[in-house]
């Protein structure tokens, strides 16, 4: 158990020739993730860290003086999702903090955004703690804290004052990392079936956008998509068939496939019910699909999708369901290109 320093004594770890960057202001009300740009080229480097890439729901955590909570990646409240968390964010002996982190729910050794699903729909305390599905909180960094902007201090400073702040115990953690050599790092990751690795400019500052200085190593492609209709069912299926999805492109939804598998672990009813409400007679895609009984639907529901690879023509290859994301909007879903930033060496 980590044991925190007095709020006095947090910012003796930050070096002097950085403590111009430390600066008095305001919590910020509406905190943004600093989210990583996707690559294909891996590369051990010194200047670098390597955290586990974890399979689960991105939240900021706060704490002000008596009130502690959760909240996601689009803003809104998780407190009574996740009551645990918020609880233990509430025990901290330092009130003024903003952390940013994960939850993620366990099958085994990994992570399982799939599991997980069966707390994100709940809105209730107390169904919440009644939950068969036990979360964990990964936190990786801090942007605010006793008053002070964090963010444009380097992360590694950050990450020390990070372990002074919290005192970690079940169910909060600090996600781990190695340093420089991420080519071995993402074959070990691989290997042990995790989603792929969090590549980190050890000097970056913490930027509240997509960045090239956070970049991700990944075994298994993913991809967020927006869901724009739905097939009739075949064989022994009664909801749907598969979900036909796209991305945006300058205000257009472009058609991206359709996704057949991966419901093994999903209610289908439930989700052919959220698929009705948002029922629609026009087509959203720019490209009308070509699939034989096709419905649609506005474009609201975000998906994860899995899948090995895109086509020549801009379509999924294997895709597979892998969850409903309800921490992003569906405007902001964009088709994400290997290598569309550069790795920034100084």
């Amino acid at each position: 158990m980590t044991v925190s320093a007095p709020v006095t004594d947090l910012f003796d770890a930050v070096p002097t020739e950085e403590r111009a960057a430390l600066r008095r202001a305001a919590r910020p009300d509406d905190p943004r993730p600093m989210l990583a740009t996707l690559t294909e080229r891996y590369f051990s480097d010194p200047q670098w860290i390597f955290e586990r890439k974890l399979d689960g729901e991105r939240c900021p955590g706060l704490r002000d003086g008596a009130r502690a909570g959760l909240l996601s990646r689009s803003g809104q409240s998780l407190s009574d999702t996740y009551p645990e968390i918020t609880d233990a964010l509430a025990r901290q002996e330092c009130d003024d903090f903003l952390v940013d982190g994960e939850i993620v729910a366990f099958e085994g050794s990994r992570t399982s955004f799939a599991r997980l699903q069966q707390r994100i729909g709940i809105r209730d305390r107390r169904t919440a703690l009644a939950s068969r599905v036990a979360v964990t909180y990964y936190v990786f960094d801090v942007l605010y804290l006793a008053g002070h902007d964090l963010t444009g201090l380097p992360l590694r400073t950050r990450k020390a004052l990070l372990r002074r702040a919290l005192n970690v115990s079940a169910p909060l953690r600090l996600t781990p990392h190695r340093n420089a050599d991420g080519e071995a790092c993402l074959r070990q990751a691989c290997e042990r079936g995790w989603e792929g690795l969090i590549a980190k400019r050890a000097d970056s500052r913490y930027e509240q956008r997509r960045s090239t200085r956070w970049l991700k190593f990944t075994c298994d492609r993913r991809q967020e998509l927006v869901i724009g209709g739905f097939t009739d069912p075949r064989g022994s299926r009664t909801d749907f068939g598969a979900l036909l999805v796209g991305y945006y492109e300058k205000q257009r939804l472009v058609y991206a496939g359709k996704v057949g598998t991966g419901y093994d672990r999903t209610p289908l009813d439930e989700l052919r019910a959220r698929l009705d409400r948002v029922k629609s007679e026009q087509c959203p895609f720019a490209d009308r699909p070509r699939e034989r009984g096709s419905h649609w639907t506005r474009p609201r529901l975000v998906a994860e999708i899995g899948f090995t690879e895109w086509t020549g023509d801009g379509k999924l290859r294997h895709p597979r369901f892998v969850g409903l994301r309800t921490d992003k909007s569906a405007k902001d879903v964009v088709r994400e290109r290997p290598g569309d930033g550069k790795r920034k060496t100084s």
